[in-house]
């Protein structure tokens, strides 16, 4: 039921130096090894950019990711392409409905020489991991990776211990088949940064993935184009991209309009503005700007939210979406406006005020 696509790896990530004494990368380099990423990834999802995109933004973010979609779209194959692309430990899952808890976070087994249980590593000990078909295991077991996803360590036996950096869950699920699934726990949804659905590729991009796959696998061809060391100081950088209050504040407001939608049963939570702001930064610096402008928010607002939201028995009989939704509390929102041009150098300095940003579409 579990596989390791990098075997040799250790399950925690170890790639020389300890991340706190490597230098952080600069933004050129984000987008330059993004791209890399990115390119490597759509060798085998062909057509698919913006969900790729996103794939990578969740990444940046440090958070994790939902594929969504009907079967044979290739949720699997993005997942496993990610993996591939980075020289990190990888890890697939297969979730089914006779799936332990034990079985993806580990067991403590008895070592009869030295009279002690020693702890044996799961599968969730590695850097991105993969979850297929996540609802077809039970409640119980789809429990396991609620403390591995929001605080990044397992607790077994009453010992924690910490996972490896990067960490990355990338789960599939499909939406039509629900003969023996069970629907993902509102707490666990809220646990996945965004949420993607792949779609069918155009007819061009179709013919295409044709032509490329007919004649051997290309996911055998994929070879890393970063390590995991990489990624954290990609990480780094991401994380120092400023956030103007007014930005904040634009944010809180989306996610705090959502639970006063009479559609919704259940909006957003304090978590989803978190996830908001990290996927705002993430996007921001994949376009090469150490700031975020409003445009940033809006990007990353429907994967970002639109999973969260408990639609009502009358919107879900009215046919209603929560990408619907959230689209129009994009335009029910109002934007921050910037009034002055862009400062030399690409963005605004700390602490910089409202007028010190570009407007939105205008990007750098």
């Amino acid at each position: 039921m579990t596989s390791s696509i990098h075997p040799t790896a250790p399950p925690a990530a170890q790639h020389g130096e300890p991340p706190e004494a490597r230098p952080t990368a600069g933004l050129g380099e984000v987008q330059q090894v993004a791209g890399a990423i990115s390119a490597n990834v759509e060798r085998v999802l062909v057509g698919k950019p913006e969900v790729v995109r996103t794939a990578m933004v969740t990444l940046l973010a440090e958070g994790h990711l939902l594929v969504e979609d009907v079967p044979g779209v290739g949720k699997t194959s993005l997942a496993k392409a990610l993996g591939k692309s980075i020289d990190c430990t990888v890890s697939r899952i297969q979730f089914t409905p006779d799936l332990l808890p034990s079985d993806i976070t580990g067991v403590s087994i008895y070592n009869r020489q030295n009279s002690e249980f020693e702890f044996r590593p799961g599968p969730v000990f590695a850097n991105i991991v993969v979850g297929d078909e996540i609802n077809r295991a039970s409640p119980k077991t789809q429990s396991a990776l609620l403390e591995c996803m929001a605080e990044h360590q397992v607790t077994v036996d009453g010992k924690t211990y910490p996972l490896g950096a990067p960490f990355m869950v990338v789960a599939t699920q499909n939406p039509v088949e629900m003969e023996g699934t069970y629907a993902l726990p509102e707490a666990q949804r809220d646990r996945f940064t965004a949420r993607v659905s792949i779609g069918y590729p155009d007819p061009q991009a179709e013919l295409a993935m044709v032509d490329e796959h007919s004649g051997h696998d290309p996911m055998a061809d994929l070879r890393p184009v970063s390590t995991a060391a990489h990624v954290l100081e990609l990480v780094k950088a991401v994380r120092g991209v400023h956030l103007a209050t007014e930005v904040r504040r634009y944010a809180v407001e989306l996610v705090s309009a959502s639970r006063r939608l009479p559609e919704l049963r259940l909006g957003a939570s304090p978590r989803a503005t978190l996830h908001l702001v990290k996927a705002a930064r993430a996007q921001a610096a994949l376009l090469g700007r150490d700031f975020v402008v409003p445009d940033d928010v809006q990007a990353v607002a429907i994967p970002v939210l639109a999973h969260r939201l408990v639609l009502t028995a009358e919107a879900h009989a009215a046919r209603r979406t929560s990408s619907e939704l959230v689209r129009a509390l994009l335009h029910r929102v109002p934007v921050p406006q910037g009034g002055g041009p862009v400062p030399p150098g690409g963005g605004p300095p700390r602490g910089a005020q409202p007028g010190e940003w570009p407007t939105p579409g205008q990007h750098v």
